[in-house]
Formats: structure tokens, sequence, C-alpha cells
């Protein structure tokens, strides 16, 4: 069962997170997805496999109004990340998928047409909500080839895709990362595999440190928050990636 929690809030701008369901089959990966409202309006990011559609519609609609969700933001091309597609389609047919200009036409497998894919160039690109300018920002090679993650200025919060992903066991279901030394172990092995460049992975510490962020919010295991996230983005800059073994 998936359950819903507030990160961020300031009169009609609002951050909600989806969070991870103890009660998921063992051979499904677990994932957050996140919703973030502004004027009435809201961009659900990464909104996770068709098996759990019906867990996240639910979640989400306990909060807020799907018929207001203006679009999707797809960090990339995974099943875990947009499978679910054509069933929010089939709830809103109009509906905008924003995504990197390279999965145009892989992502369509999923469902959808020519007219619902917003392509996002690699560069990055803004992307409104009811006035608010979020900010897609380039993360190609994490891993995958077209990867962009999702910056609020206003809220002080990156959405980082599976930068910062931890496979946690069972008995860490905290929504916050609560001893960095001790969580950052369960994400080690998965960057070391997952992320496929030194030189993307240090192009992407350069660019997000320049950006004030409050939360770092992966798709996957704990949100980093405060000190936290600029340790996270240390620990990633001297990781070597792309190696099957350490």
């Amino acid at each position: 069962m998936k359950t819903t929690q507030t990160i961020f809030e300031d009169g009609g701008h609002k951050w909600t997170a989806i969070v991870r369901d103890p009660a998921k089959p063992e051979f499904l990966i677990d994932t957050n997805e996140y919703l973030v409202q502004h004027g009435g309006q809201g961009l659900l990011l990464d909104p996770g496999g068709s098996e759990i559609f019906p867990a996240v519609f639910s979640a989400l609609s306990s909060e807020f109004d799907p018929s207001k969700i203006a679009g999707i933001f797809a960090s990339h091309q995974d099943p875990d990340i947009v499978s679910s597609l054509a069933l929010w389609l089939e709830f809103n047919p109009q509906m905008k998928c924003h995504v990197s200009w390279l999965w145009g036409s892989f992502i369509p497998h999923f469902g959808g047409k020519g007219d619902t894919f917003v392509p996002l160039p690699d560069e990055g690109a803004v992307i409104p909500l009811a006035g608010l300018q979020l900010q897609a920002i380039p993360a190609h090679y994490l891993h995958s080839s077209g990867n962009l993650h999702l910056y609020d200025r206003q809220a002080r919060i990156l959405f980082s895709g599976d930068v910062g992903a931890a496979l946690l066991p069972a008995e860490k279901q905290g929504l916050f990362v609560e001893d960095f030394s001790s969580h950052i172990r369960f994400a080690e092995g998965f960057h070391r595999r997952w992320m496929g460049s030194n030189e993307a992975k240090r192009q992407w510490c350069e660019r997000v440190s320049h950006l004030e962020i409050d939360m770092l919010c992966p798709q996957h295991g704990a949100i980093y928050q405060g000190a936290d996230v600029q340790r996270f983005i240390n620990w990633f800059d001297e990781l070597h990636v792309g190696v099957l073994r350490s």
C-alpha cells in the first residue's frame, strides 16, 4: 500500500512524496513517486510501473485531484519509471509527458502518440507549471544515455531520479536519510554498476553543486536533506563508477 507525505509546502506550492510500499512483492524494485503542486495544477515525477498504478493513483487521489495533473516528467525510459503511462493517458488522454528527446520513439511503446510527448533537449529546458518555472537538469549516462533531473528553485528541491538511489532492506523504511554513513552503504553497489560514466558523473556533481538544494529526492530509497545533500554529492564525486566490482 502506497502512502503520501508532504515534504515541502508554502502556500499553494507543495511537494508530495508517494512513498515506498513495504507490502510490495519481493521481485519488484520499490520506487518513490513525487507530485509537484502549484497554482492548482500538478506535475507527476516518474509515475512508476503499470503494476503499481492503482496504488499510486489511490494514494495521490487522497491528496490531490488527479484531473488537475497537467503532465508527467519522466527522467528516462525505464519501465519502473514510466510503464504506467498508458493508464494515466486512459484517465486523461490530454496529459503530456516531458522526457528527453532521445526516448521519443521508445516510450510510445508504453502508450501515447506524437503529441503526448514534449521532447526535452540535451541541455535541459524550463517546464512551466501554473507560473512556476521548473528546470530540467542534464544527467545523461546517470544511468540512461538520455537522462534528466528536475530542479525546483523555489522549494530548493532536486528530483534526482536514480542518482542517490539506495536499495534499502525491509527494516529501513524511513522517508529521510537518518545516518548518512550507514545509509550510503546501500547505495554504493547500485551506483558503481548502474552509473555508466565517470566523466558524466563529475559534470553532474559540478553542475548541481552550484544549485541551492535543501532536499535531494531519488526515485529509490530515502531523501537526503540539509548537510547530507552535499555529503552525497562529495561521495558520488569520489566514487569510481561504471564497473562490475570495486
